[in-house]
């Protein structure tokens, strides 16, 4: 099939990437954006049913390996395509149902699509894009995707703030919003491929075993953020959905104007240092949201807090350097369910803690940050196969 474009930008992985990403956040930043409003007011949500949904969201994710084995029946970039279609109709149809069944039901739909494109997302990032670039790329990539979530939040806030649309009519014009874009980068681009086969079955290697702790340790931290840091908002403090759309937009231009600074500073310094400044940040960070009642404090505290989060693509150059290239496909589906083991519990148990404790909540997240800084110590100046940790003199040199 000829592609729709120029054949000069059809042949472009980076573009595909880029569109892709572009995608990605005009739904699930809708989808987040509403979520807490929406399942308060139209399905009477309290911590304990937030927390279980949240973990709901976490179960595709957690199974995000079975990606290597759909690889033996469907290309990578097509499996990529057919995920971003999944994310948007789970999106689209989230309005339809405001009941606690229904928010289980489409967004587990949602999270299928959402948790196995970026699984696909940074195994084809890692494949196509040079070790010299892939920072700068990942960089590049983050700001695109948040520069498409600043459109989105501000429709959202004139929607709902001007227009008083109903949250129904949202999340179906998100939702087919990437639906389109996904059918259109279908038959925009070419076909492409990697310059290395990758194994199409699972694999554990006993020499990448910092980057699946720092992977799991990740998981069970970002829950706190993603989770509870947005419920702290309109539950102690009453953001509205408008609120709580600015709060989104203002994470989403930092990170415009910022990520790819950030990527170039992971470059300049390193993964080591990089990871440590993310992870000393956080704590204090954690601790604060256990201490704050005023709303100015919480909201610095928010965007601080999504701030450093975009330290994290050091995690993956870390990776990239120090893998074989033929496990990048496998290993990206097999470290993003580990990513998601702690993701599944945390946030039922925590949902749970919440009732009795908020500030317990945070408390543990910075604990997880600490935990995450001491891991981090163990990462070389200079990453490398045969150098993939501080420790890897005293290992034994046989792999799983």
């Amino acid at each position: 099939m000829r592609p729709l474009i120029a054949e000069k930008y059809a042949q472009r992985p980076d573009l595909l990437l880029m569109v892709m990403a572009a995608a990605v956040p005009i739904s699930f930043a809708a989808w987040q954006a509403l979520l807490n409003n929406f399942a308060i007011e139209r399905a009477a949500f309290t911590g304990r049913e937030m927390g279980i949904l949240q973990s709901l969201r976490e179960v595709p994710g957690f199974l995000a390996f079975g990606v290597v084995f759909l690889l033996a029946v469907i290309r990578e970039q097509s499996l990529a395509l057919l995920a971003l279609c999944l994310l948007g109709i789970g999106t689209a149809l989230t309005g339809f149902f405001p009941s606690v069944l229904g928010l289980y039901l489409t967004t587990l739909l949602m999270s299928l699509g959402f948790h196995y494109f970026e699984t696909l997302q940074t195994s084809l990032t890692l494949q196509w894009i040079d070790k010299e670039k892939t920072a700068e790329t990942l960089g590049r990539l983050m700001a695109i995707g948040s520069l498409a979530a600043i459109l989105t939040f501000a429709l959202i806030w004139c929607a709902n703030s001007l227009l008083h649309i109903d949250y129904r009519w949202l999340y179906l014009l998100f939702g087919g919003l990437t639906l389109i874009i996904a059918l259109l980068a279908r038959l925009s681009f070419v076909p492409f491929s990697s310059a290395v086969v990758q194994h199409r079955h699972m694999l554990l290697r006993r020499r990448y075993w910092l980057y699946y702790a720092l992977t799991f340790m990740s998981g069970a931290r970002r829950q706190i953020f993603m989770v509870f840091a947005g419920f702290l908002m309109v539950e102690k403090f009453g953001y509205s959905v408008s609120g709580i759309a600015l709060l989104f937009l203002l994470n989403a231009s930092i990170n415009v104007l910022f990520a790819p600074k950030i990527a170039r500073l992971i470059g300049r310094i390193g993964e080591r240092r990089s990871l440590l400044t993310e992870y000393a940040g956080l704590i204090l960070i954690f601790c604060g949201y256990a201490l704050v009642e005023q709303a100015g404090i919480a909201v610095v505290l928010y965007l601080l807090d999504h701030f450093f989060f975009g330290l994290t693509i050091a995690q993956k150059t870390y990776f990239q350097k120090i893998a074989d290239p033929a496990d990048i496909a496998s290993t990206a589906g097999v470290s993003f369910s580990i990513n998601h083991i702690a993701a599944v519990v945390i946030p039922v148990l925590f949902g749970l803690l919440w009732l009795s404790s908020p500030a317990l909540v945070f408390y543990a997240g910075a604990g997880m940050a600490l935990l995450s800084f001491l891991l981090a110590l163990l990462i070389p100046r200079h990453p490398a196969r045969g150098g993939e940790t501080l420790l890897t003199r005293l290992m034994p040199k046989e792999q799983l």
